[in-house]
């Protein structure tokens, strides 16, 4: 039997879904898509096995199923490594009294830094962090995660830990600029996305204004606007949906992925289950 259309366009979403989960992009220091990537996956997994059996032959949700399962398991000694090299990293950001908006906490992580510290300077963090560097041995072997992050500590530390440390000794100084590169960060891609150009050089002085800059008044900016039909317009609308379509779900893909995996197998089972019987009453009538 020939596939269905619109069931191939679920199971192409579900297996979109799957391929982000291993190609999660990291917001760093603190994000790891690695991580975040094996929680989706693990999702989704739980998702397609809690379905009705059905012959493996047949249905290809079964087959994705037993596919996700053995990614799953292959890769768990790697996720559980990189989860505690994780959680170290979070750990020392504590240890610096890094502000809370730097790194989200997880429902894991107790964050002990104090809003504000008078008390704090250079030498007790220094204290701090070369005490928690002591306590922090992987093994190489067992932990190549953690082992590669406590060599790179160690190496960034002894080179740059003595410059790191001067903003504890002055008043008002943040012991980090997350919250001021994330602020740049949004303001370049609020431009990537408004000029279609993947470098933002060209627009940093002016970004979103530059429109304005083809009309002389804000009348004239209107009538300009104005001339272009709207049935053209609504074309280009329509163009801008169906290309936005892709980003959409992976961002709810991202914020909430139970129910979204959930509502793509319902589809999927529903529409599987309509086709089944539509080919049994076929069957019946001839």
């Amino acid at each position: 039997m020939s596939r269905n259309a619109e069931l191939a366009a679920i199971e192409s979403q579900i297996r979109a879904a799957i391929r982000d989960c291993v190609n999660r992009t990291s917001r760093k220091p603190f994000q790891w898509g690695g991580i975040e990537g094996y929680q989706q996956l693990k999702t989704i997994g739980a998702i397609l096995r809690s379905l009705p059996c059905r012959e493996i032959d047949t249905d290809y949700l079964s087959v994705l199923s037993v596919w996700v399962d053995q990614a799953l398991s292959n890769n768990l000694s790697v996720a559980l490594d990189l989860e505690q090299a994780n959680l170290w990293l979070r750990r020392i950001a504590d240890c610096l009294h890094y502000p809370k908006y730097s790194h989200p906490i997880k429902d894991n992580v107790i964050n002990t830094t104090a809003p504000s510290n008078l008390s704090l300077t250079s030498l007790k963090v220094r204290y701090e962090m070369e005490e928690l560097l002591q306590q922090f041995v992987p093994n190489p072997k067992q932990n190549p995660a953690q082992f590669a992050l406590l060599k790179k500590l160690q190496r960034l530390w002894n080179k740059y830990g003595a410059n790191l440390l001067h903003c504890y000794d002055i008043p008002g100084l943040p012991p980090d600029n997350l919250k001021m590169e994330a602020m740049f960060s949004h303001l370049r891609r609020h431009q990537r996305r408004i000029s279609g150009r993947k470098s933002t050089s060209e627009l940093r002085d002016f970004g979103q204004y530059q429109v304005l800059f083809l009309a002389e008044t804000e009348l004239q900016l209107l009538a300009q606007i104005q001339q272009v039909p709207i049935t053209e317009y609504k074309t280009q609308r329509r163009r801008l949906a169906l290309a936005e379509a892709p980003r959409q779900q992976k961002r709810r893909l991202h914020r909430h992925p139970v129910s979204t995996i959930q509502a793509l197998v319902d589809q999927h089972t529903e529409l599987l289950t309509m086709l089944e019987f539509q080919a049994l009453s076929y069957q019946l009538d001839t």
